[in-house]
Parts: structure tokens; C-alpha cells; sequence
């Protein structure tokens, strides 16, 4: 990275600064979308909840491997000179485990997103750190703690954006994945080190050893294939997903963003598109947002 570049971003002269709370799938197909759209992103990582779906976002660049969806690559950054310059690169986003506190003193971003989909926790004001503050999912209420809710639940898909009031609340009830719901999650029965040789895409059958909680064995609740799995080494509390199961056979799917993660991503693409901020846009956008 040339110096020119780096000053060049520091004078807030090039595409728009966004700063995304969150590694998770959700996080990662917004960072994707917006990534294409001409933005500038960073990813924030948050260990709570831990990342499961780790195929589907840009998580696993925190540890170096490779991390691509959508056709957009993550880079990891714990230096300003490496987020800086991963952020100088064409089709990719930085991921990094630097908090907000630290990013906002490398400048100040022009969007800031919260999706770390923290269903149950009290969530942080978000307003007026950014030109514009978007919240993804439960315990946001736009012009509260945020200036734009999207809602995340799979029911409510045409009906992302909230200009004013609270998103609904997390009903605890997972949507169905090949006609099975909560019965293809296993949750951690208790909190420790989570140990396992097995990544994601992984073949399994019905009480095989996924690997050990803090050296209790955990089983998977079904055959299929390993959709998600929190990765070897991390530390997990209590009652968190720990494991998914994709039950659809040679329908199964692991890698890249999904239906959901899409209309989320295009509903921030929208409120941004439309906001005061829409000449960033690189192409004008002519649907409502509701």
C-alpha cells in the first residue's frame, strides 16, 4: 500500500466508511452486498454469540484461512496499516478483532452497522457516532439507539426496515431448514472449551461424535451435513448454538450468503441508498424501503 492511498483514505476522500459490528453470516453477507456496491467495510469481531456458520461469512480471516463469500474475499487487520490497506483493495472487506472504540480513531466511519445479533443482551447507542446508524435485529428501536431497525426474523423478510418504534422481539423459535427446526441446532449445555476435528461441510450421521464441551461429548442430533460448527479451540458460554445440521442431503448447502442473509443485506443497502448518503450509491436505487 502505497502512502498515497493510505493518506488518501485518512482524508476521507474515497468510498464510504462502514463499519460493521459482527462476523457472523448475517454481518458478512451486508459487508458482501455493500463491498459491491462500492463501500469500504470492516467487520468487528464479537465473541458472543460464537460463529457458527462459519462457510457463509467472513469469520474464519480472523485466524488467517480463507474467507470468501459472495465473491468478496475478507482480509484480517489488527494494525491501521493492515485494515487500511485491505481496505484499498478491490472486492475485499477487513475483518478484524480490533473494537469500535479503536476503529472510530482510525475515522470516523459513515455507516455503522450492529449486526451482531445479540437477540437477548442490552445493545449499545448507536446514534451519533455515524453520519448513519443501522440496527439488525431484536432490542433496536429506531431513533432510540439506533436511526434506521432493520427487522432479521425469517418471517418478517418483506418487511426489514423500521423508520420509527422497535423491532420485534426474538421468539426463540428457529426456522425450518428441510422441514426440521431446532431439532438440527445442538446448544451447549454448558460453558467451556469446545474441541473438534470437524469443519464445516462434513458428513455426519445421527449421534456421532461432533466433538468434546469442556470434555463432555457432544453428538449430532440427526444425519446430514455440518452447516455450521463453532470453530476448534473457542471459548463458548451456556445455552448458544454450538452446532447446525443440514438435513437436505445433496440439496445441503454451506458456503455463501443465503435467501435471508440477502434481504437483509439489500434492505441496509436500500436505507443507505436512500438516506442523505445515497450519492455513495453507484447506481440509483428506485424502490421504497417499509
Amino acid at each position: 500500500m502505497t502512502h498515497a492511498r493510505f493518506c488518501e483514505f485518512l482524508s476521507n476522500r474515497i468510498a464510504p466508511f462502514v463499519i460493521v459490528l459482527g462476523t457472523n453470516e448475517i454481518a458478512s453477507a451486508v459487508a458482501a452486498r455493500l463491498t459491491l456496491e462500492g463501500c469500504r467495510v470492516v467487520l468487528s469481531h464479537d465473541p458472543y454469540p460464537p460463529v457458527i456458520r462459519r462457510g457463509m461469512s467472513f469469520h474464519d480471516a480472523l485466524f488467517s484461512d480463507h474467507a470468501e463469500v459472495d465473491g468478496i474475499r475478507g482480509r484480517r487487520g489488527e494494525t491501521v496499516v493492515e485494515i487500511v490497506g485491505a481496505l484499498t483493495v478491490t472486492g475485499v472487506v477487513a475483518v478484524t478483532s480490533l473494537q469500535l472504540t479503536d476503529l472510530i480513531a482510525l475515522r470516523t466511519p459513515d455507516v455503522l452497522i450492529d449486526a451482531r445479533m445479540q437477540k437477548c443482551r442490552m445493545t449499545t447507542n448507536l446514534r451519533n457516532i455515524a453520519s448513519l446508524s443501522i440496527g439488525l435485529g431484536p432490542q433496536f428501536a429506531a431513533g432510540v439507539n439506533c436511526d434506521v431497525a432493520i427487522e432479521t426474523h425469517p418471517d418478517h423478510v418483506g418487511e426489514l426496515v423500521v423508520e420509527s418504534g422497535e423491532t420485534r422481539p426474538d421468539d426463540h423459535v428457529p426456522r425450518y431448514l428441510g422441514g426440521v427446526g431446532r431439532g438440527r441446532f445442538v446448544y451447549s449445555a454448558r460453558g467451556g472449551v469446545w474441541r473438534t476435528p470437524l469443519d464445516i461441510g462434513s458428513r455426519i450421521f445421527k449421534d456421532y461424535v461432533i466433538g468434546l464441551l469442556d470434555g463432555h461429548r457432544v453428538l449430532s442430533p440427526m444425519d446430514g451435513f455440518l452447516r455450521g460448527v463453532a470453530r476448534d479451540g473457542v471459548v463458548v458460554p451456556e445455552n448458544v448454538k454450538l452446532v447446525e445440521v443440514d438435513p437436505r442431503g445433496r440439496a445441503s448447502s454451506w458456503t455463501g450468503s443465503d435467501e435471508r442473509g440477502r434481504a437483509i443485506a439489500d434492505a441496509a443497502y436500500r436505507v443507505i441508498a436512500k438516506s442523505r448518503l445515497r450519492c455513495w450509491a453507484r447506481r440509483p436505487v428506485s424502490e421504497t424501503y417499509h
